[in-house]
């Protein structure tokens, strides 16, 4: 069967959070992309830039564990790659938009 073709990241998104449903999946990405963020800024401070070579296994490598382990799907990056990984971040900056306006209150 042919998947379903998205014609715009906004049509997508909504199907990327259906497939992040259960609580842990989403804890392990946003774990991968803060120490995404952690490796990039080290990289750049200390400029060893072989440390890059941990992005693709830390990004994907905790998402993965989520998906297989917990979410008990295939992740949609293996058919939708650049609208995956575009929806990751932002539904990362919302789960931090959402912390901030907590602490704020």
């Amino acid at each position: 069967m042919e998947p379903k073709r998205y014609s715009s990241f906004t049509e997508f998104y909504p199907f990327y959070l259906s497939q992040h449903q259960n609580p842990i999946c989403r804890r392990l990405h946003y774990i991968g992309s803060s120490i995404i963020l952690v490796i990039i800024v080290n990289t750049l401070i200390n400029q060893h830039w072989w440390q890059l070579l941990w992005l693709p296994v830390v990004g994907y490598g905790f998402a993965w564990l989520g998906h297989f382990l917990f979410e008990k799907n295939r992740p949609a990056t293996f058919t939708y790659p650049l609208y995956s990984l575009w929806a990751d971040w932002v539904m990362f900056g919302q789960m931090i938009m959402r912390l901030w306006r907590k602490s704020i209150r």
